[in-house]
């Protein structure tokens, strides 16, 4: 029988599902998986990029160690694709590879001042609070009021983070730089600006209500932005997600009504709709010191235009959160302006050509953008797999497949790779961190890199 022997780059959820997909699929072939992954630790941004106050992506999280730990694949852990490991390497080990690199980066938002100090982007603030080993384990919030750009469950995510109290944050994994961090924090007021309006955010209601539940944080809405026009009336009425998240925003214009616009709260988290960017003010020393902001409205067809009236709110640091955008692979295809590996249904194309790359797939957010939610990668995964699976006559026919061959290339290099064995005493090492705090603290998530790969060997 004909064995197909594959490589994923990127053991994230996209990753590991497209490995349970192709698996689990109708086949008249073995299969032997093998997941490269950047990071000491596997499950990508479910780890190191979702809010640490979100009990549920643990789910996610044990549905992914259910896959990898089920005996079927490889994990190398802390194999960097392109120096550790190339392109010409997998062919020499396996007949095709899929990569699953997500997307990592802040997309830019090209307005003056934007480069001013204390202005960051989204990922910045969400890796350091996940515990990223890649980022600097100091974040100063020395700011007492500061500003998210963005209308999507990123942005809120940012502004919880920056308003919540960090002692709420103690039943959760956060390391203890990040609690220290938060602790020391400032902030006073937290405004997150939308260029449309709340009819048309691209929140869920799940995150939009979190926000309304912070202790000691009042959330402040504004009138003006609630006059709806016959489009917004409509998307009130036809949808029910917006009909929720409606609702709760109405409840807070009550509130705001009752406390005569504002409350007793020590903090405070402001909604600006119909709000786009149009600069940052510095102050003398370069930092960040107002966002001046274009008032929109209506297009009457659910998007936004200019009024040429121009606003100001005055800050000290800056958050945008208008999307994430990929990164290019060494010798793998890429579209710099959609930041995305160029593919038909997952098989990868040549940019300019436009003609298939035999043996190279991908899936995920490197293959679509940074759009949907964790559970969409479930299909993308599906349609790459399928043609893979199909695609056999065009596979390519590898020098050395042998299980040996990758473990002895890898040390010959001097790569202190990590594996599953390693990963689970990782695990048990920050689960035993999290036991050692008097607070009810399930797991502390290890930061170095260096520490986390000398747990994981078992140094």
């Amino acid at each position: 029988m004909t064995k197909l022997k594959l490589a994923i780059v990127g053991a994230g959820p996209a990753g590991i599902y497209a490995a349970d997909i192709l698996l689990k699929a109708e086949r008249k072939f073995d299969v032997s998986i093998d997941l490269f992954e950047q990071l000491p630790a596997p499950y990508g941004l479910v780890r190191y990029g979702v809010a640490p106050d979100h009990p549920r992506i643990k789910g996610i999280i044990n549905a992914l160690r259910n896959v990898i730990d089920h005996g079927d694949m490889r994990l190398f852990g802390n194999v960097h694709f392109g120096t550790d490991i190339t392109l010409e390497d997998l062919k020499r080990h396996y007949n095709a590879v899929i990569f699953a690199t997500g997307a990592v980066r802040d997309s830019a938002l090209d307005i003056p001042g934007i480069d001013a100090a204390h202005s960051f982007g989204a990922a910045e603030y969400v890796s350091w609070f996940d515990g990223h080993p890649d980022v600097s384990p100091e974040w100063t919030l020395d700011a007492e009021s500061v500003g998210v750009i963005g209308n999507g469950n990123v942005a809120l995510d940012v502004a919880r983070m920056l308003a919540k109290h960090a002692d709420d944050l103690l039943v959760t994994e956060i390391p203890d730089n990040v609690y220290q961090g938060l602790k020391a924090s400032r902030i006073t007021d937290v405004h997150v600006f939308g260029r449309r309006g709340p009819a048309q955010v691209k929140f869920t209601p799940l995150e939009l209500r979190e926000l309304g539940e912070l202790r000691d944080v009042d959330m402040v809405v504004y009138d003006e932005d609630f006059q709806y026009d016959e489009a917004s009336q409509q998307a009130v009425a036809s949808n029910k997600q917006v009909m929720v998240m409606d609702r709760i925003m109405q409840s807070w214009r009550k509130l705001d009504s009752v406390n005569n616009a504002g409350g007793t709260a020590s903090r405070r988290l402001h909604l600006h709709f119909w709000a786009r960017p149009v600069e940052v003010k510095k102050d003398e020393n370069g930092r960040v010191a107002a966002l001046v902001y274009e008032r929109t409205e209506s297009d009457g067809a659910g998007g936004a235009v200019g009024t040429g009236e121009l606003r100001e709110v005055p800050m000290q640091g800056l958050y945008r959160a208008i999307g994430y955008f990929g990164s290019p692979l060494a010798g793998v295809p890429f579209d710099k302006k959609h930041g995305v590996i160029p593919n038909r249904e997952g098989q990868v194309l040549e940019t300019k050509s436009n003609q298939r790359v035999p043996g190279i797939y991908t899936t995920g957010w490197i293959k679509r953008g940074p759009v949907g939610l964790i559970g969409h990668t479930k299909s993308d995964a599906m349609e790459t797999v399928q043609h893979l699976i199909n695609d056999q006559g065009s596979w390519w026919h590898p020098e050395d497949p042998s299980d040996e061959a990758i473990p002895a290339l890898l040390a010959e290099r001097g790569v202190q790779w990590t594996d599953l064995e390693g990963w689970h005493r990782l695990d048990a090492h920050e689960i035993a961190l999290g036991e050692a705090h008097e607070s009810t603290r399930e797991r502390v998530k290890l930061v170095p890199r260096d520490e986390m790969v000398r747990v994981s060997r078992g140094e």
